[in-house]
């Protein structure tokens, strides 16, 4: 029954993408801004508490909508409302279009609904490069360790992940106000993010077709642990490898200009190879859920 919830929650997002009221996700946002500006304090252990009280309310309220609702019903709406595929698609598929007819002030301001960066000196290379590399890393993020979770941990697995993964989005940056206060937010979404960021790495080399699934393994093997982030690293270079195009290189966040290591060997992304990123995420999210639905029937 488990495996079967998860193949409807999948099913849900292919069609209706995320809800349009009454989202989880935008609930535990302002629940999350409140908790704040209850708690905050430049201190590492303020931000561990703030983390800990959030990610274990979000794993005990999915342990109770499991108990009120049903545990099929739960898992479901959980990994349902906790995808976010279909969205991510669809903004990463605006961004193309825009490129593509030439409205590159549009496509920056686009990209802030999929990438944290400073989009105001990116060219349209850059801006495709940014996107492709925000659809690898949010298809392990939001598509693989969704499934996975719920598949190992049913809905309280789902809703603690997914908790985590937004805690870090909102203070996990290293910004003056955050670098000590969302310590432990960052650190638990790393650790959580760890399991699926090399399945959905290993998943994407399987997604890979033909030739490009050797030089995905190659690629991966070389260069994923590259990245500063223990877990981006890996989708990214995977899908470097699976696209055949080279990420990384010089981004800002917050006015901080970053280099980060080269990803890949072919040439920069351009915006075709948006709709190409999309359908490779597209892939590795229907081998997710099979792996998944394997997981539950195995257990």
């Amino acid at each position: 029954m488990s495996a079967g919830a998860l193949a409807l929650g999948y099913g849900a997002d292919l069609v209706f993408g995320d809800p349009g009221r009454g989202h989880p996700v935008a609930a535990f946002g302002r629940a999350a801004l409140a908790l704040e500006r209850r708690l905050y304090a430049p201190s590492r252990a303020r931000g561990a508490l703030y983390a800990g009280a959030l990610v274990g309310g979000a794993a005990l309220a999915g342990h109770g909508a499991a108990r009120l609702g049903g545990r099929r019903a739960a898992l479901a709406l959980l990994t349902w409302t906790a995808l976010g595929g279909r969205s991510l698609r669809g903004a990463a598929a605006t961004v193309a279009a825009q490129l593509e007819g030439g409205d590159v002030e549009d496509a920056r301001r686009s990209l802030r609904a999929l990438a944290g960066r400073d989009p105001h000196a990116l060219d349209a290379g850059g801006i495709a490069r940014a996107v492709v590399e925000s659809v690898a890393e949010n298809t392990s993020d939001a598509i693989v360790g969704t499934l996975l979770y719920g598949a190992a941990l049913g809905p309280a697995g789902v809703a603690a992940y997914r908790a985590a993964n937004t805690l870090d989005a909102m203070v996990g940056h290293r910004s003056p106000r955050y670098e000590r206060f969302g310590w432990a937010a960052a650190r638990l979404d790393d650790a959580l993010g760890w399991p699926a960021a090399r399945a959905g790495a290993g998943l994407t080399a399987l997604c890979a077709r033909g030739a490009a699934r050797g030089r995905t393994w190659r690629v991966l093997r070389r260069d994923g642990g590259a990245h500063p982030s223990p877990n981006a690293g890996r989708m990214e270079a995977a899908f470097a490898g699976a696209l055949g195009l080279r990420l990384g290189g010089p981004l800002a966040y917050d006015g901080r200009v970053e280099l980060r290591p080269r990803l890949g060997d072919g040439r920069a992304p351009v915006a075709a190879d948006i709709h190409r990123a999309n359908r490779l995420s597209s892939r590795v999210g229907v081998a997710a859920l099979a792996a998944s639905v394997a997981i539950r029937r195995l257990r």
